[in-house]
């Protein structure tokens, strides 16, 4: 095969076989790979009922045929699995060069079986794979696992560890790799954990092969030179990294402030990525085939908040900062390096956190169950959380488990700001009409990576929006919905589509695999993978009442700011969006659609 690797690495952690098989080629070219593969192998393989934490639930690590190639951003990989934190189908990507690493070392895709007796860790090294002891490693850190390995292994493997919280089955546990990316929504951490498996090491020095290298060059020269054109990808990015946009968001008025009390932050500007780059940043950093650069390096040296990483992203910056009212960028700093070892859920902590600060405001959580106060704006306190969370220490055995679990426990579910269990990130529904769709009815909760219609709504790409309008909003969350999960399928990073769209992705997939692809072919495929994930989560229970909103960005006008007085229009826009996905009243598919998609005929164990 060209672009794919053509072969599958199947292990059983139950009882240590380890076996290969050929791709389904068929399915990688309806499903490209990644977030598309990933899904229709799991949908294949496992049956619905299963929970989430037992051995019966599979973990797919999936790569895209663009994965490692010569292209815009092509460091991307999928892990699929059932979210132990939504019950939903849960695909989290990451990049990095984990991803890429195993393609060279001979595989498009690793499938993880059942459940290992004691901790072990998976070395992958061209074409070849064996299980390991890692009780040794059980306990340990994320980088402390990771150097541990490397140095077992080879100077150049790449490692995909869980740190304490994934081994502590923490259902916002997260798998890291290259010690500082995160595979980091829904809880992967935890299933990973569940297995005994600690980690997953990958060395490889083979190579790719494309069907038509002259012409795969020339579209990669192509595309990488609009990406580096786009004021956003090209400028924005590189220069201050995704905290670019604590400002533009603030100014927007759609930032969540104090668990969605507010959606502006007063001291925005202590947290934004120009004081990030005045005070505590060291260099710009990229994953694997990058020109975008988007990832910082930061170091802080004062003695209480002392660290040195990657990060943080603008989720992150969001979640410990404005969210809890945290306006000290050192204290966010910490925080997220903090989440990178224990390995968790940056976005999901920190609005967890966040909720139990309202809970405990408005008397729903008491000193006793705590432990001590909770307020906003109190860096220390939210510290002391992460770590509490991370380790399953106190308190933080509930605040592990996400805040929808945390506040149904206080009788109050309400005050968790999440869809289907899983937290909204930092763009406020109420200011942002389209988003607010896009998180009511993306198939793995409240994801923002999964149809960004802030690009157009707030940034004004590929054309602007209002954001305060719903008119046409049910075609741009479809079409971001369908193209997102495309780029996601093939290995590319969600941040080129700020520059280029279906075309520049098909052109790179007809070159490289030299199957002929359309625009169109993108959006349909993108549309398969989501319908497909759609019926998974059907088939699961879910139904029209999970697609909605926290009542609250229903209830609760904005207070101040360009969005006051707005609320969020999700229930409007919905069944026109039912309408142009060719679903009935209900959100469920009609044979029409499934079988336009080549759905018809597929069946759920």
């Amino acid at each position: 095969m060209n672009g794919w690797i053509g072969t599958v690495l199947r292990v059983d952690l139950a009882t240590g076989d380890v076996k290969t098989e050929d791709l389904n080629r068929k399915w990688a070219e309806e499903y490209l790979g990644c977030r598309g593969l990933g899904v229709r192998y799991y949908v294949d393989e496992v049956s619905t009922g299963i929970d989430a934490l037992s051995p019966e639930n599979k973990l797919i690590f999936a790569t895209g045929p663009m994965t490692g190639l010569v292209g815009t951003s092509t460091g991307r990989y999928e892990v699929v699995a059932k979210s132990p934190l939504t019950n939903t189908i849960a695909g989290s990507n990451s990049g990095g060069y984990f991803g890429p690493e195993l393609k060279f070392a001979g595989f498009d895709m690793l499938i993880l079986e059942g459940k290992a007796k004691k901790p072990v860790y998976l070395l992958i090294e061209d074409g070849k794979a064996e299980l390991r002891s890692a009780e040794a490693l059980w306990g340990l850190t994320v980088s402390e696992t990771t150097n541990a390995i490397v140095a077992a292994t080879a100077p150049k493997a790449k490692v995909a560890c869980v740190g304490p919280a994934g081994e502590k089955l923490a259902r916002i546990a997260c798998i890291m790799n290259d010690k500082d990316r995160a595979a980091g929504r829904g809880g992967m951490g935890a299933v990973m954990g569940s297995k005994n498996l600690k980690a997953i090491a990958v060395v490889g020095r083979g190579g790719i092969n494309v069907a038509d290298k002259e012409k795969a060059l020339a579209v990669a020269k192509e595309a990488r030179a609009t990406v580096k054109a786009n004021p956003v990808s090209g400028e924005g990015l590189k220069a201050l990294g995704t905290n670019v946009l604590v400002k533009v968001i603030n100014a927007a008025g759609g930032m969540p402030t104090r668990n969605f009390r507010d959606s502006v932050f007063e001291n925005a500007d202590n947290i934004s990525g120009e004081k990030m780059a005045e005070n505590q940043l060291v260099k710009p950093k990229s994953c694997f085939g990058c020109n975008i650069s988007c990832s910082r390096v930061t170091e802080v040296k004062t003695e209480k908040y002392k660290c040195y990483g990657e990060g943080p992203e603008y989720e992150t910056t969001w979640s410990f900062g404005a969210d809890c009212g945290v306006d000290n960028m050192d204290a966010v700093i910490k925080a997220n390096s903090l989440c990178n070892e224990l390995g968790m859920d940056t976005i999901s902590l920190g609005a967890t956190i966040a909720c139990a600060i309202d809970l405990f405001q408005d008397e729903h959580l008491t000193r006793e169950e705590v432990g001590f106060d909770l307020n906003f704006n109190d860096p220390d306190t939210v510290l002391k959380l992460v770590e509490m969370a991370g380790n399953k220490d106190g308190f933080g055995v509930r605040l592990s488990e996400g805040s929808y679990r945390l506040a149904e426990s206080c009788g109050h579910a309400e005050y968790s700001m999440s869809v289907k269990k899983l937290e909204m990130p930092a763009y406020d529904p109420r200011a942002i009409q389209g988003i607010g769709l896009n998180y009511a009815t993306s198939n793995n909760g409240a994801a923002h990576v999964r149809g960004y219609t802030i690009a157009p709504e707030v940034v004004g790409l590929p054309e602007k929006l209002d954001q305060f309008s719903i008119e046409d909003k049910d075609l741009w969350v479809k079409a971001f919905q369908d193209l997102t999960a495309s780029f996601d399928a093939a290995g590319l990073c969600l941040f080129t589509t700020f520059a280029i769209g279906g075309k520049e992705l098909a052109d790179q997939l007809t070159a490289n695999t030299g199957i002929q692809y359309t625009e169109a072919d993108v959006m349909t495929i993108g549309e398969r993978i989501h319908n497909l994930e759609k019926l998974y989560n059907m088939q699961v229970g879910f139904d029209v009442k999970d697609d909605q909103l926290p009542k609250r960005m229903y209830n609760s006008p904005v207070k101040a700011g360009p969005a006051k007085d707005y609320v969020s229009r999700v229930p409007e826009m919905l069944p026109a969006y039912y309408s142009r996905r060719g679903w009935n009243k209900k959100g469920m598919p009609q044979p029409e659609k499934l079988a336009e998609l080549g759905l018809e005929t597929l069946r759920f164990k």
